[in-house]
């Protein structure tokens, strides 16, 4: 079973909960899918099930369309949240870790074209896929971040949280008039534009901030 661990292997007491996740944060990744500007922030969740560290690898369902990456920051919240102001956010996020948003985009197109909920594309079980998490402390600039993804050594994400179009800050007070942050959530803050398919075998090398990973794309069990 998922524990939030620390990046010396330790878990960490706080018990998975929920991803809250934002889409269309960065504006070049908008563009490519197709998307448009909106005045509120587009959030879904992730429920527990969906948790998974990369030790195994990233496992990937079969027969369910393409399998796409979406490099994001994770931060882990540390204390309840609801209806936050500015002054609630101290000492709110225990730390940051990488992630993957996986997405079966063949399906979530397809609900796209419904109007439909996007959770049979995105919530499915797996598809979120943590590091271990580092203090916040460790990160001198949580709005300049740098994130690169590299796909069997071609590199296909490269951004900074400093092109967000809504800040840590803000997605955090505009996610906590929706529904309340537990101690144990995590926030999927948005993915840079170069999303693409996965495929089995695929070797993966992720870096977010400090955090460098390395990681092989397997068949989920």
């Amino acid at each position: 079973m998922y524990q939030h661990k620390d990046c010396n292997g330790n878990p960490i007491e706080l018990s998975p909960s929920k991803a809250v996740c934002v889409g269309q944060n960065y504006a070049a990744h908008m563009q490519e899918m197709g998307g448009a500007p909106a005045k509120q922030a587009v959030f879904f969740n992730k429920p527990p099930s969906a948790f998974i560290s990369f030790d195994n690898g990233v496992a990937i369902p079969t027969g369910l369309g393409e399998v796409h990456y979406e490099l994001e920051l994770a931060l882990l919240i540390g204390k309840p949240l609801k209806n936050a102001t500015k002054d609630d956010l101290k000492d709110a996020v225990w730390g940051y870790a990488a992630a993957l948003d996986l997405t079966l985009r063949d399906i979530q197109l397809e609900l796209k074209q419904r109007g439909h909920p996007w959770e049979r594309a995105k919530a499915f079980d797996n598809s979120c896929v943590l590091s271990a998490f580092k203090p916040l402390a460790c990160l001198s600039d949580l709005n300049d971040v740098a994130l690169q993804l590299k796909q069997n050594g071609e590199t296909k994400q490269q951004g900074s949280s400093s092109q967000m179009i809504r800040t840590i800050e803000a997605l955090l007070i505009e996610a906590s008039q929706c529904f309340s942050l537990q101690a144990g959530d995590v926030l999927l803050t948005g993915t840079p534009a170069g999303v693409g398919p996965l495929e089995a075998g695929d070797k993966l090398s992720l870096t977010v901030a400090d955090i460098e990973l390395e990681t092989e794309v397997v068949i989920s069990e």
